[in-house]
């Protein structure tokens, strides 16, 4: 299993259309979103467009309403953070790095990895067997686009930079 883990879209449809196009040929099964899609017409264009499963998490910067998100099928949303398991791998994700400390209180499972945006800097660390992953900005504000892609099987974690899709 292929899962995508985009963040901080901030309504560029462009780079999103762009990323999943390539998710497609790359057949991913599933994708998170660790927040900061912004507006409903994103949210909209990610549910339509991806074929698989989504799994989205709030960012500080959403002016959609929880309640429209029904509407749409193939979107899970989780709140403020979530805790997933993926075919044996335990994964949990947020939006601020400041709530990745309450994933890990609030998660029963070890944690194989937690996703988080904000910064939209892509990031890696591992802390005792977790690796903790900023998959940067899927829009390319302030640094250039960026998202993660997780073969779950192998446990194998690259980063794609959008220019060179």
């Amino acid at each position: 299993m292929l899962i995508a883990i985009i963040s901080d879209i901030h309504d560029n449809l462009v780079n999103l259309e762009k990323c999943l196009n390539w998710c497609h040929q790359s057949k991913i099964n599933n994708l998170i979103c660790c927040g900061d899609i912004t507006n409903l017409e994103t949210v909209a264009y990610l549910a339509n467009n991806f074929l698989g499963e989504v799994f989205i998490v709030s960012g500080n910067a959403e002016i959609y309403k929880e309640a429209e998100l029904a509407k749409f099928k193939n979107i899970n949303y989780c709140g403020e953070l979530s805790i997933n398991e993926f075919d044996g791998v335990n994964i949990g994700f947020c939006h601020e790095p400041e709530k990745i400390k309450k994933i890990q209180e609030l998660s029963p499972l070890k944690l194989d990895f937690i996703f988080y945006g904000h910064t939209h800097k892509p990031w890696l660390e591992k802390k005792e067997a977790t690796l903790i992953v900023n998959p940067g900005t899927l829009g390319g504000v302030f640094t250039a686009a960026t998202f993660a892609v997780l073969d779950v099987e192998a446990k194998n974690l690259s980063l794609k930079i959008l220019a060179d899709l």
